[in-house]
């Protein structure tokens, strides 16, 4: 691993500690907003690896005909099946913003689907996440409605686009970036400084201003879910910076990260331990590994990478 123990460092100092005075949802409460009739395990994969890397409470928004398989899953998920096609975006956005009062971040996009009552409803959950200064992970189909219609993210500095090689073409597409060497930094400046975690070999995390490399060895195995458990880990390395900057209000002596660099932190964060989570899947399962066997390997990966405090 050759990420800088700088960077590291500074991971480590978002992460919220656990201790014996925190009541329920104060590690972490994250909501994935995403699940159509077709797509029910990327909300899945999303909410459950949110909590496995530590986590207090997931929601998940889906359309309601995605609600009962999705509860099928876990016992621990919380459904809430908002997304209904025979309701106005307006009775939507009243939902959400109840919702969002209670978060720390949120993620949107995984499952989501192309139907224009699904983009319509991400839409305006960015707009209330918005309106909530949340941190916002946007993954997925939450990807092609950026690319449609960029506006909607222009200018949010909380926000992680998680764009794979293809996601990240179009993106650049669509606001006239060339995708070579240096693009995703560039792809941040043109949409206003929002954070893009650019997904390869080597996964990019850029702003405008830097970027940073997370390099680790993960898997040989490319199945399919392992985007989402990416999302997934993202939205509470982010509800953890949310937190890093509510103890730090509260007067408690942090190491002080600024502001504008707390979604970069957290997206290293996400991509070392998913990362690492793969290859100890893939170790264990070769060949037949499937997104679902890396869920037991984020408690160890996290250990790995920062110890078990």
């Amino acid at each position: 691993m050759t990420v800088s123990r700088h960077w590291v460092s500074q991971v480590k100092t978002i992460i919220s500690p656990l201790l014996p005075e925190l009541h329920k949802g104060q590690a972490g409460r994250v909501c994935v907003l995403g699940g159509c009739r077709e797509y029910t395990g990327a909300p899945y994969y999303a909410s459950m690896s949110s909590m496995r890397l530590g986590c207090d409470m997931s929601f998940t928004v889906c359309a309601p005909e995605a609600a009962p398989a999705i509860k099928s899953y876990s016992p621990d998920l919380i459904v809430h099946p908002l997304l209904d096609q025979r309701k106005s975006q307006e009775d939507v956005r009243a939902e959400l913003r109840t919702l969002f009062q209670r978060l720390h971040s949120v993620i949107i996009g995984p499952g989501l689907g192309r139907d224009d009552y699904m983009q319509s409803f991400a839409r305006v959950a960015i707009e209330v996440a918005r309106e909530s200064n949340l941190y916002m992970v946007i993954d997925a189909d939450g990807l092609w409605l950026v690319q449609n219609t960029p506006e909607v993210i222009q200018g949010y500095r909380r926000a992680v686009l998680t764009p794979n090689v293809v996601e990240f073409q179009r993106l650049c597409r669509a606001v006239g970036v060339e995708a070579s060497h240096g693009a995703a930094q560039r792809l941040s400046s043109a949409l206003g400084g929002p954070t893009i975690l650019e997904k390869g070999r080597v996964d990019r995390i850029a702003t405008a201003e830097d970027v940073v490399e997370c390099d680790i060895e993960g898997g040989l195995k490319r199945c399919g879910g392992q985007g989402d458990f990416l999302s997934g880990t993202l939205g509470t390395f982010l509800a953890w910076a949310q937190r890093y900057e509510e103890r730090e209000k509260a007067g408690e002596s942090l190491p002080a990260i600024p502001a504008s660099q707390l979604p970069q932190v957290a997206a290293l964060g996400a991509s070392m331990v998913t990362r690492t989570a793969s290859k100890l899947a893939f170790a264990r399962y070769r060949r037949s590994m499937l997104a679902n066997d890396m869920m037991s390997e984020v408690g160890p990966a996290y250990e790995h990478l920062f110890g078990s405090a």
